[in-house]
């Protein structure tokens, strides 16, 4: 767990913090550059080289205490509900400029305890968060969004199995080839202790994530036959 350091940071760097500072709440009143639903989660990607205590800490003090944060090696996650991500990208630029930024409010795909006979949800959830790759092939690309588009229809037994494993949400965002898929499981529970639970007697969900195969490939920095990258939550 992240210990707080702000303290000894604003007592030796003060000289450097108060300009940055200054700048930050300059930019909060730069114009939204679009407006998203306060019940839609947006994802914001931050790719830094440096990834110390120091990063970790400067990065929680600048977000929402209702937004969290995650990292894998050097891409971290701020996960909002607020939906207002867009002015702490703006806010990050410009007080960290070595930052690269990605937005992620493409929601192309939402399963939901709507999609399950008891639709009764957990009062509190914790979140899985990966990252993949498509392939480079664009017909390939919408191979996979069709396959997504009509999952419910077509492939009812996923929702079935994402019932089964009590997931509380799975949801899935787009940035050109790039992937974030976030499942959020009640707190307190464990993703590999529920997983198992979506192929029970559902050999479809196998036969699903085969297909799904040929069109992920790992992001850049992750090992050779790996495809997602988890990201670990910093607290």
């Amino acid at each position: 767990m992240t210990k707080s350091v702000l303290t000894q940071l604003f007592g030796l760097r003060k000289v450097v913090l108060l300009p940055a500072l200054l700048l930050l709440f300059s930019c909060q009143d730069v114009q939204k550059k679009e407006e998203v639903s306060k019940t839609q989660p947006v994802i914001l990607e931050l790719i830094s080289t440096d990834t110390s205590e120091t990063t970790n800490t400067w990065l929680k003090s600048f977000i929402k205490d209702d937004d969290q944060l995650y990292r894998w090696k050097s891409h971290y996650i701020v996960y909002s509900q607020s939906g207002d991500v867009g002015t702490l990208q703006d806010s990050l630029k410009a007080v960290f400029p070595q930052f690269e930024t990605k937005l992620y409010d493409n929601l192309y795909y939402n399963f939901n305890r709507q999609h399950c006979d008891d639709t009764t949800t957990a009062k509190e959830w914790e979140h899985t968060i990966l990252t993949a790759n498509l392939v480079a092939d664009t017909a390939m690309q919408r191979e996979y969004m069709n396959y997504h588009e009509t999952q419910f229809e077509e492939w009812p037994e996923l929702s079935k199995g994402f019932c089964n494993a009590s997931f509380q949400q799975l949801i899935m965002f787009r940035n050109g080839r790039q992937l974030i898929l976030v499942i959020s499981i009640p707190k307190g529970e464990s993703l590999d202790k529920l997983n198992p639970k979506t192929t029970e007697n559902n050999p479809r969900v196998d036969e699903w994530n085969k297909l799904m195969a040929k069109y992920q490939e790992g992001i850049e920095g992750t090992k050779e036959g790996e495809v997602w990258a988890a990201f670990e939550s910093i607290k």
